[in-house]
């Protein structure tokens, strides 16, 4: 069987948020959230919400748990349809990539 080589698909007009120590709109319309990267670990986990405010984060609408734990890579490649809010726990700091 033939091997040829293995096709790519690159992440388009990738964004990054750094350094993300409080609750943040990363985005306040619908868009694809790639990826988020643990800092700081903090003393509690934090989450990400598909919201376009970070007054209506809430458990409804999160997509995924921070873990605190340093360097954690959370891969969700998630499409957000309201936007990308990100609420770090207590202490942690986070980066996201996002488009």
């Amino acid at each position: 069987m033939p091997q040829s080589p293995i096709q790519v698909q690159n992440v388009e007009s990738l964004n990054i948020a750094y350094n993300i120590a409080a609750a943040t709109v990363v985005k306040a319309t619908g868009g694809r959230l790639a990826y988020a990267t643990v800092i700081s670990a903090g003393t509690t986990p934090g989450t990400v919400n598909n919201v376009a405010t970070t007054a209506g984060a809430a458990i409804d609408n999160q997509v995924a748990s921070l873990p605190n734990t340093v360097g954690a890579v959370v891969t969700l490649n998630c499409p957000m349809s309201a936007g990308i809010v990100v609420v770090p726990g207590s202490g942690q700091v986070v980066s996201v990539g996002y488009i």
